[in-house]
């Protein structure tokens, strides 16, 4: 066995696992930032983080029913004469 070979590699994995690690805690950090940002976000529309899901489905059967209402609206005996 060629113990320097040998140990270069694992040198140079170390090197690698090392790079990779640093990677992985900056892109963490952007991450943690970003979660940051958007609670603030949340907070100055007034929304809590674990109410977030049901604000969405709020705000998504408030659209569906504008939309039906719009389309109510809607002249149908004109638009169906074209």
């Amino acid at each position: 066995m060629d113990y320097e070979k040998e140990l270069n590699s694992l040198k140079e994995n170390l090197e690698k696992a090392k790079n990779l690690k640093y990677k992985a805690e900056a892109r963490l950090e952007q991450l943690n930032q970003q979660e940051e940002e958007i609670i603030r976000e949340l907070a100055s529309l007034g929304i809590k983080p674990d109410e977030l899901e049901s604000e969405i489905n709020k705000l998504t059967l408030d659209i569906d029913r504008l939309f039906k209402e719009a389309n109510e609206l809607l002249p149908k005996d004109l638009l169906e004469k074209k």
